[in-house]
């Protein structure tokens, strides 16, 4: 019988690929990096404190990058060659996971190997504002956390899972690509689905979800119509559902849902939206003074205000909306946190500007204030030995 060509014999590796990026992801462990990336025909970088260094002065080749697709994905290589990128967790050790994306590009496969906690955040560690608890605590509706990559959006969700798991007795189903943050049945029972392990599809998984009696959905990102059109609706048949956009505030995620519909839709999904919505955190993460970061959050409370916003296609108002409501609904725009953080003495004046939405405004702002008087909600972090130091060296891994 004939084998398929991009069948991988086992038998025939050696895994010495395997074994030299496990060293460079030791590495990345011992100082707090958050990606590695391995290129064909590049050196070996490292994301850490958000910029990317070299962890390598050599070259990784062509034929290395092979080996180690190989390596990694045995008996799916097929599937990488097929679809030409594959998505899957890597165990790094008992303590130490990796979310991992393999991909084709101009030289040659490449890898960028994501770190994934093994400890699942609190809200109180992660010091977010008391709103994040308060949607914890919801009984039904939409609530989504929107931001970049890498903006820390599965992190927040993974800590409002944990505070109902640990407060409530409900039944989750959580529906990710992949599964990040491994949660363990507490007060409540959680069922976690992968899509391409444990399911075809987001749409088809939230579909079932439906007649799996659930309390709480957790959908790992809304990623088209079908899938929104879903949300809605278990939004708005008593359940409470989770889930992640790539927009980076309030409005352009509100924006975005509705846009995604065809325009004689459009109406009727404003009117679903307005509904169901509870909430939206948008997350920026902000370099800190002690060489870390720190979650910058934009939080949307529906109120009967932003609920007529959404209705009447005024989104563009929807900003100072969030703004005016700080006092009364906890709500709160980029620029209110950023300076909460900047007063609190944990941020510097220019990275406060150079992730503020306004810096003109914002800078208005500092000048009105006593810079050195921390914000009462905020605590600057302890410095510890284990606070990471780099210098321009290349790390040496032989």
């Amino acid at each position: 019988m004939n084998k398929n060509k991009n069948e991988v014999d086992i038998t025939q590796l050696t895994f010495e690929q395997t074994k030299k990026i496990r060293a460079y992801l030791k590495k990345l462990i011992e100082n707090g990096g958050s990606d590695l990336h391995v290129k064909s025909n590049g050196v070996i970088r490292a994301r850490i404190n958000g910029a990317i260094i070299p962890f390598s002065g050599s070259i990784f080749s062509y034929e290395d990058a092979m080996t180690l697709s190989k390596e990694i994905l045995r008996s799916r290589f097929s599937e990488l060659v097929e679809n030409k990128e594959v998505d899957l967790v890597y165990q790094f050790d008992e303590r130490n996971r990796f979310r991992v994306n393999i991909f084709f590009q101009t030289d040659g496969p490449s890898f960028v190997f994501r770190a994934i906690p093994m400890n699942i955040p609190t809200i109180d560690e992660m010091n977010y504002p008391e709103m994040v608890r308060a949607f914890a605590k919801e009984s039904r509706g939409l609530i989504l956390v929107t931001g970049t990559t890498g903006s820390g959006k599965s992190t927040t969700l993974a800590a409002m899972i944990h505070e109902i798991n640990i407060t409530q007795k409900k039944h989750i189903i959580t529906i990710e690509d992949p599964i990040e943050f491994v949660h363990k049945d507490r007060g409540c029972i959680i069922n976690q689905r992968s899509v391409g392990q444990d399911t075809l599809s987001f749409d088809r998984a939230l579909r079932a979800a439906l007649r799996e009696d659930p309390d709480i959905i957790l959908v790992g990102e809304m990623r088209d119509r079908e899938t929104i059109e879903l949300a809605l609706h278990a939004a708005d048949t008593g359940h409470l559902v989770f889930s992640t956009l790539h927009t980076v505030d309030a409005k352009e995620t509100i924006n975005r849902i509705i846009a995604i519909f065809p325009n004689e839709e459009q109406n009727r999904v404003r009117l679903s939206l307005a509904g169901v919505l509870k909430g939206v955190i948008s997350q920026r993460l902000i370099p800190t003074k002690e060489n870390k970061r720190v979650a910058a959050m934009e939080i949307l409370v529906k109120t009967p205000t932003i609920e007529k916003l959404i209705l009447e296609n005024r989104d563009y108002e929807i900003k100072e909306a969030i703004e005016k409501g700080r006092e009364h609904y906890k709500s709160q725009s980029f620029d209110q946190h950023i300076l909460d953080i900047y007063n609190a003495g944990i941020i510097t004046k220019d990275r406060a500007k150079d992730y503020a939405t306004s810096a003109s405004d914002l800078e208005l702002k500092m000048s009105g204030l006593n810079s050195g008087k921390a914000a009462d909600t905020l605590k600057k972090p302890e410095k510890n030995g284990n606070d990471i130091v780099l210098d321009d060296d290349i790390f040496d891994l032989k």
